[in-house]
Formats: C-alpha cells, structure tokens, sequence
C-alpha cells in the first residue's frame, strides 16, 4: 500500500536525522516545509520534499492536500481510558461545591470508578474502552498510554490488563501499557496500607510480568495516597520486573517525587501543577521526560503546570490528556495543544513539539514516532485547510482534522 499527499501547504516537524526530543529553547523551532508532498509506502514515511521534486510520482492512493497542514499525530503519553461506565454524578458534585478530595473521601473518586470496573466483564470493559480510542484516533491520536489503576484487586488489575493486550492486538495505534496498581488505596486497606503495598509487589507485579503486557510502572505519590518512600518501594520492586517507572507526582503538594523519580530513571514524571526549584535542579541533566496534563487542571479548577519555568530552564516538556472518568473525561488532544498554549502561555510551535516528539519520548516510542523522518512510522494528520499550523491552537473550539493515517492507513 502506498499513498501520496502531494500540494500539502505547510509540511511541519520535519527532520532529516531522527530526533528524540527537543529541550528548552529548541522547543520554540518547528522546522517546516511549505507546498511540500509526502510519500508513504506500507506503515513508513518513505519520501518528502517540496512539490517541485514530486514530478513523476504515483501511488495507489493520491490525496491532494491543498490549503491543509500536514504534521505526525498526536502522541497522547498519559491516560486512563480503560475505565467503567462514568462519573457524572462527581462532576455535578464539584460544581454544587465538593472538592476532588471530598469526593474522595465520601467513596467515590478513584475508589467509584474501581467498584464499576470489578463489577463489569472484560467483554464489556474492552468495547467501553476501545470505543474511546477510537474517538481519539479520529482526532488525530495515534501514539497512546494506558494504565491500569481503576482495578485495585488482583484479579481487577490483571483484568485491566488483559484488555489493553486486546487493545493493542486489535488497534492501529501505538500502544504503551502501564500498571498503576498503586492509583488509591482500596478502602479494606484504609488502616494497613502496607498490607495493599506488600500485596501489589508480592503477588500483583509477578502476575502482571507473568502476561507480557506492562512496559512500565506507575504511582499516585500523593498525601493521602501513596508517600515518597511508598513509591520508591514499588518502583524497585518493579524494576525486577523490567518494568520502566512511570509516577504521578505534584499533582496537589510538593512531597520530593520528582527527585525519586529522576533517581530512579523514571521515563516521565507527570502532573507537576506545583513545582519548585529544587524539582527543576533535580530534573536538569536527566532523561526524565516532565509531562503536563491541562486538561486536568481545566476540569478541576487546580492550578496549571508552571510550563514556561521548565522550558526557560532548558528542559523538555510533553503535554498529555489524562484522559479519565474522574478529572479529564476527553481524549481531545487538539484541545491539550490549545490548552498548552492559552493557560501554559506556550507557543504553537512549543506545544506541538510537546504533543508529538516528547509526547512519543515520554512512552519510549519517539525513535519510530513523532516527527516527519524517513523511515519512522506513518502516523499522520491532515488538517482542513487553513493558513498556518497556528490555527491548531488558536481555533480552540473547532475540529481541525481532515484526514488521520495511522500505521499507513487512512483512518475511516
């Protein structure tokens, strides 16, 4: 299969070497290449250039993309979109004045969302779950995390992750497990905790190795939640198990989680709506990816991650959905990208770069996906037409997506 998009207005996160990430000021550079054509063959980009070398090319399927933008898709490094049934009711509980942690401590919050989930079949979890995917890749997603997290008992989690082995048998996009076992503390455990910890490292984590599905390990280091030394036990006992840490930290209160992880070579540290400077000492010279989640601090009125503080420091930033029933119920990462730039006071070019390259980086994925280079994966959006890759951001409201290929397919 071959396919041809030729007259494509602004060809963009183009890269002749392939890149891994883009750090501090080269954040702001999005290389691009104006009346440009791209040449797909099987799942590959194969071929691009301006329109004055596509002279004589063909392929099986030819889309004219004049007026449109042409850019890899969206790499979405943080979700949770293997969940059960919704939560409406919080939503509406928030709005007549309950905060996330009163949720929480009436039973609901990620404690709800574990009781649906145990009480739904793996059939049902899978068809709930992949129809959400489904609607991401149509608006231009094909890079996706996934965690676990909403199981909180054995035979749940394993659950959870059975069904994102299906997902990633059965979809086009790029998958990347995670198991966050270690997301709340079930309520049989409230008073002995460690008894919920010893149970995940002693009998969850071998059972979750022993199905091949997981790549990486997360925690909620959190008060309330799970403390510092809590995720540093987990995190060992994962890497045992090969399984690359992953953690949720600052999403509430500063506890020295973002040091943990860079000690402990997490691939990404993810929240950080606070932060301080020792969090950005401890992050310089690392390969720990920092990823910012908007959407979260949209739904939840909490404060947004100090992104220009990290970028102006030289450091990386990825953007991702949250996607979850609880405080990001959207997979739309064009709305991540818009948010990026109107609350983090991000550029177009910084939040694109933060949503492709260092989003594919922040799931071990961006030596294949990420940016338009020869021999990487064909994972593409077309846009509708429009002026400039700014448009992405600035029209918040609208669909932009024309055309998504993912794996080298059009997406229909």
């Amino acid at each position: 299969m071959s396919i041809l998009i030729k007259n494509i207005k602004q060809l963009i996160q183009v890269h002749e070497n392939s890149i891994l990430i883009v750090k501090g000021e080269d954040m702001k550079t999005l290389p691009v290449i104006e009346n440009a054509y791209l040449y797909i063959q099987d799942d590959t980009i194969v071929e691009y250039g301006t329109m004055d070398f596509c002279e004589g090319m063909d392929a099986e399927t030819v889309i004219d993309a004049t007026g449109k933008i042409v850019l890899p898709s969206w790499c979405d490094s943080h979700t949770h979109i293997v969940y059960a049934g919704n939560r409406v009711s919080e939503f509406v509980d928030r709005i007549n004045g309950l905060s996330y942690a009163e949720i929480a401590n009436r039973g609901g919050g990620i404690l709800n969302s574990a009781k649906q989930l145990q009480n739904t079949s793996e059939d049902d979890l899978y068809n709930q779950s992949i129809k959400r995917l489904d609607e991401m890749i149509a608006m231009g997603t094909g890079a996706v995390e996934i965690k676990t997290g909403y199981g909180l008992t054995i035979d749940a989690e394993l659950k959870m992750l059975k069904v994102i082995k299906r997902i990633k048998q059965d979809s086009l996009a790029k998958i990347a497990p995670t198991l966050l076992a270690a997301h709340a503390i079930p309520s049989e455990y409230r008073k002995d905790k460690s008894a919920y910890i010893d149970k995940i490292i002693n009998e969850l984590i071998p059972k979750a190795s022993a199905l091949r599905v997981a790549k990486y390990i997360d925690v909620f280091c959190e008060k309330g939640y799970f403390s510092v030394e809590d995720t540093e036990k987990i995190l060992k006992a994962g890497k045992k198990y090969n399984l690359i840490p992953k953690i949720h930290v600052n999403q509430f209160n500063i506890l020295g989680g973002v040091k943990l992880g860079v000690d402990h070579n997490a691939l990404s540290v993810d929240h950080l709506e606070e932060l301080n400077e020792d969090d950005i000492e401890a992050l310089r010279d690392s390969d720990t990816m920092p990823v910012a989640l908007p959407g979260c601090s949209y739904f939840l009125e909490i404060p947004y991650t100090p992104a220009r503080q990290i970028i102006d420091a030289g450091l990386p930033l990825a953007i991702a959905t949250d996607y979850n029933p609880g405080s990001t119920p959207s997979g739309n990462m064009n709305f991540i990208v818009s948010s990026a730039c109107i609350k983090l006071k991000m550029t177009p070019e910084e939040a694109i770069n933060a949503a492709t390259i260092n989003g594919a980086y922040a799931m071990g994925f961006s030596n294949m996906y990420g940016s338009i280079t020869r021999g990487k994966k064909a994972n593409i959006i077309i846009t509708k037409p429009m002026d400039s890759y700014a448009e992405i951001p600035y029209a918040f409201g609208h669909n932009p997506i024309n055309t998504v290929i993912i794996n080298g397919q059009v997406w229909t």
